[in-house]
């Protein structure tokens, strides 16, 4: 894990110590060391911010080089990277160290740009080619790791960095990008699904999960980026029995979890008091590794608190516990602090206690955690996805029949099943072209907007749903296309602005191709959703976890944080600011400030207080 940056141009515009500025931005990324390197024309510079995981020794230090032709630089690792040594010694590579970044540059070697469909990994690296004279680089399937990166065409350069605020100190990057600040207002958008390189910023792009990058400095930049990987979203194994999917799927989990064990570090894990963190934990001590640690953010005297459930897991498996809570002095700082980590605005309040938990981990000497992230989005655990399901038996012709509708009531789910949910399943391109104009208007309606912003900013406004209308689409939507992504930023941030290294065992690509490969049935059944996972898991656990009907998510009390004056606050000043940017009407100042949950669809003054800052 790390920072990474560099440049590459056409001639030596930018030198060693512009590198060294963006490395520096990045140095929470990497405690334990850094680096430079220079081509000796000029044109290349890597920066490199160590965080110490797997292989220790000074050998290992990157930028790191190969074979007198490769430097490179990588952030993440390469969980399989074992396996693969083996494999290239017996085609004549030989490794000087232990380390999976060797073993990635000799795959780059080996297979070239096929080498990506070999890892199982979280990653973002770029290989210098000296005999190519161009740099190779990818992000892993999911967008775990981050690669930012600006086109500088008036110096013919190109800038890359892990995160946004690198490029800061060259006084680049910094124009906010108004569009998303739009979509983000109005209907709670973190990207765009239609152009998926799209950030805050105007300048600054991300690399796709999934994709490469191919960079040439010739007489000028040119740049290649392609997709490297994908999830069929409608293949489904139909004939797959209830004993034969649950055995795949408790093989590829266990396998998932035993590579992301493999550190030089002691490893620890979350553990929210939920179904997924806490399925990570019992498997952990099924296969009787010894001494885990967990961290956790607690909420005593808040509603939705999960210390109990918290509870029950250490005790069952006696585990090493260590909680946080978070104060209501210290909120106003954390979320200061947490917007200026974050670099762009977020959606939800459970950010603050996620920033919390990994400062735990690092107060206790943890450098890398499991965690839950992706469970929900690839085993169907958000109660969204009930209409997604029942539309398909719907159309099947198997929605009454099947009994669902009455077993998720019975459980107490309040999604409803209308007029609205048939036209979906009988007529989706139609419905598709309802939801996107419905909202739309409802965006067009805010009268907080200023007339002008609206005017400007409404014709490139998007909203984007599934173009698969099935539970599995839903699913593959929002993996792969839009919702999963920016869970991974928050995480990556939040972990990295500590030192620390996340690990998502869900996200194993081997588990999730297996889950995209079943039926719908196989995610929601007899009203439960995640219903693999929980029979999984329901000998292993204890039942008011495994089978608990009131999914409560990493829910923190933001309601009560948005009544603290000092909050109150920094949301008036935010007004202000949006106001003086001729973003909202001048007469938003003077209204009520309405403390309500992040993630409520109405809660315009949330959204002010986590956009304003980047202006």
């Amino acid at each position: 894990m790390s920072g990474i940056t560099g440049i590459i141009q056409t001639t030596p515009y930018y030198n060693k110590e512009h590198v060294e500025k963006m490395t520096d931005a990045l140095a929470h990324r990497g405690p334990d060391g850094k680096g430079f390197w220079q081509h000796e024309s000029g044109n290349v510079l890597f920066g490199y911010r160590q965080l110490s995981v797997i292989d220790l020794s000074e050998a290992a230090a990157q930028p790191f080089h190969y074979l007198n032709r490769y430097t490179v630089l990588h952030n993440g690792v390469i969980y399989n990277y074992i396996g693969l040594r083996e494999e290239l010694k017996k085609k004549g590579y030989n490794f000087r160290t232990q380390t999976d970044t060797e073993v990635l540059v000799a795959a780059y070697d080996c297979w070239k740009e096929n080498c990506l469909q070999q890892f199982d990994g979280m990653f973002a690296f770029t290989i210098w080619d000296e005999k190519e004279k161009e740099i190779f680089g990818a992000r892993d399937r999911f967008g775990e790791k981050p690669f930012h990166y600006i086109n500088d065409a008036n110096n013919n350069a190109f800038l890359f960095a892990s995160e946004i605020k690198a490029f800061w100190p060259l006084g680049m990057g910094k124009e906010f990008n108004k569009r998303m600040l739009f979509n983000f207002l109005t209907i709670n958008y973190t990207d765009n699904p239609d152009q998926p390189d799209e950030t805050f910023y105007e300048d600054i792009k991300k690399l796709p999960p999934a994709h490469f990058i191919r960079i040439k400095s010739q007489a000028e930049i040119s740049i290649e980026i392609k997709k490297y990987w994908h999830i069929d979203g409608e293949r489904k194994n139909k004939m797959i029995g209830d004993e034969e999917a649950l055995g795949t799927f408790r093989g590829l989990f266990r396998d998932s979890i035993k590579r992301r064990q493999r550190s030089d570090v002691p490893v620890g894990s979350n553990l929210s008091g939920g179904l997924d963190s806490s399925s990570i934990v019992a498997t952990i001590n099924q296969l009787q590794i010894s001494g885990v640690q967990t961290f956790s953010a607690i909420f005593p005297g808040f509603k939705k608190n999960e210390e109990k459930y918290i509870d029950d897991v250490v005790r069952q498996f006696s585990l090493r516990s260590f909680k946080t809570r978070l104060t209501d002095e210290e909120i106003p700082e954390l979320l200061m602090r947490t917007i200026r980590q974050q670099d762009e605005p977020f959606g939800s309040a459970s950010v603050l206690s996620q920033n919390k938990m990994f400062e735990l981990a690092k107060n206790n000497d943890v450098k890398v955690l499991l965690g839950g992230q992706g469970a929900d989005e690839v085993l169907g655990g958000y109660h969204k996805y009930y209409k997604w399901y029942w539309q398909e038996l719907f159309r099947n012709r198997k929605l009454f029949s099947s009994g669902e509708l009455k077993k998720a009531k019975a459980l107490g789910v309040k999604e409803k099943f209308g007029i609205k949910n048939i036209i979906g399943a009988l007529v989706p391109d139609f419905a598709s072209v309802v939801l996107e104009k419905q909202y739309l208007l409802n965006a067009l309606k805010q009268e907080d907007l200023s007339k002008d912003f609206v005017h400007l900013q409404s014709k490139e406004a998007y909203y984007t749903p599934p173009t698969i209308f099935s539970l599995n689409g839903a699913l593959y939507f929002n993996t792969c296309i839009h919702g999963l992504e920016e869970l991974l930023r928050y995480a990556d941030r939040n972990s990295m602005a500590h030192g620390r290294e996340a690990r998502l065992p869900f996200l194993d690509h081997k588990l999730v191709e297996f889950l995209f490969s079943l039926p719908s049935h196989f995610k929601i059944r007899q009203g439960w959703t995640k219903w693999t996972l929980r029979k999984t898991m329901e000998n292993i656990l204890p039942p008011q976890i495994t089978w608990n009907q009131d999914k409560m998510g990493f829910q923190p009390p933001g309601h009560s944080w948005m009544h603290l004056p000092a909050v109150q606050e920094m949301i008036h000043e935010s007004k202000k600011k949006l106001v003086d940017e001729k973003i909202l009407t001048p007469e938003v100042i003077n209204k009520k400030i309405l403390p309500s949950d992040a993630y409520e669809k109405n809660n315009r003054d949330w959204k002010y207080l986590v956009s304003a800052p980047f202006l």
